[in-house]
Parts: structure tokens; C-alpha cells; sequence
């Protein structure tokens, strides 16, 4: 493994086991064949638990992280991941992905802007979109007819479970607004609701 390959990843693992604990909770909850992480940086952890994941990212020190193939290997290895699985990088930006739809089980957006819009599609139906409040992508979510609230993910303790319960509370803002996708695409900020999840799942249902 190569050394700058490593520091990156430590840099990204700052709280040791962090990532690998919430996608042991994801993957518990929402099984999944193939997962596409759009806006993933070097945040391989989804590796640590599903067997094809395929990240994207158009920065260069992402693309440069991937091409070190053993060294990311290690890494998945380091936490228990079947480094026998497939992995794959796309150096592209999220916006402009060619592949095929409706064709993963799981897609991710974590801190990476509206990736629910143009990914959707890639996601097949009764497949799961995992996202947090950043950049306002959850509330984009939302808004959009392909996808429902199925469950929220909670963070205590350094530690995270998903539930179902009470979902109705959530996504409740604090201010009364009218909130519209032009006007997240404005602000490109979440919205302040009443109950903040660490994420949010939502299931694609057309």
C-alpha cells in the first residue's frame, strides 16, 4: 500500500471505526447486491460490508486514492471486507454518469449535494437511497415522487441503528417555509427541522 494512500484514508477515518460501524448498521438493515456511492471521495467503508460497490467522484485525489487498487484492498481487508468483492471508480461527475437504470439496490449521498436527483434513476424500484440532511439532498428527497420515507438513522454513543418508528415526526421544519426545489437548489443548504437524524432512508416506489 502505498503511504499517501493510507494517510488519506486515516484523514478520512479520523473517528477510528466510525464509517465501518454505520454501514454495518445500513447494511443490517437494507441488504443490498450492488451499492453506487455518487460523491464518495475515498470513503470506502460501504466496502467493508457489500460485496459491489461502485464510487464516484470527479476530484482528483479520489481518482489517485482508487488507482492504488491493493492499497484500497488493504484497506477493505483491514476492516474485514471480502476483498474478493468488486469494487470500481468512476472519475466523473455524478451530474453526467452513464449507466445503467435501474440497476443498483442502494445508493448513496452523503455530504456530496443533490446526488438523489440525477442518481434516482440508477436505483431500481423497491431499491434504497441513503441520505443526510447536507447540502439539502434529503429534503430534495423528499419532494420527489420516486422516492418515501422508510426509516431514519440514528447516531448515539459513536454508535448508530436505523428504525422505522414514528416517521411522521420527522422532516418537520422548525420555521414555518414553503420549501420547493428551486428554493433548495438556491440555498444549497439543508433544512433546520424539529428532529435531526444522523440520515435518512427513503425506498425509490416509482
Amino acid at each position: 500500500m502505498k503511504e499517501k494512500t493510507l494517510a488519506i484514508w486515516e484523514k478520512q477515518d479520523q473517528h477510528k471505526g466510525d464509517r465501518w460501524r454505520l454501514f454495518q448498521a445500513i447494511c443490517a438493515a437494507v441488504p443490498a447486491r450492488r451499492v453506487l456511492y455518487a460523491g464518495s471521495y475515498v470513503d470506502v467503508a460501504p466496502s467493508f460490508v457489500y460485496d459491489d460497490v461502485t464510487y464516484a467522484d470527479m476530484d482528483n485525489r479520489a481518482a489517485a486514492f482508487f488507482a492504488d487498487t491493493e492499497g484500497v484492498k488493504q484497506i477493505i481487508a483491514n476492516h474485514d471486507g471480502n476483498v474478493e468483492g468488486r469494487f470500481e471508480f468512476v472519475h466523473s461527475d455524478y451530474r453526467t454518469l452513464d449507466m445503467e437504470a435501474d440497476s443498483f439496490d442502494l445508493l448513496i449521498s452523503l455530504y456530496a449535494g443533490f446526488i438523489s436527483e440525477p442518481c434516482g434513476r440508477f436505483l431500481r424500484i423497491g431499491g434504497h437511497l441513503l441520505v443526510n440532511s447536507s447540502h439539502g439532498d434529503a429534503a430534495l428527497a423528499a419532494l420527489d415522487s420516486r422516492f418515501k420515507l422508510v426509516a431514519v438513522v440514528l447516531s448515539t454513543n459513536k454508535h448508530y441503528r436505523v428504525t422505522d418508528q414514528d416517521l411522521d415526526s420527522y422532516m418537520i421544519p422548525k420555521r414555518p417555509q414553503t420549501i420547493t426545489r428551486d428554493s433548495l437548489m438556491k440555498s444549497g443548504r439543508g433544512i433546520a427541522y424539529t428532529k435531526t437524524p444522523w440520515a435518512y432512508l427513503f425506498e425509490r416506489v416509482v
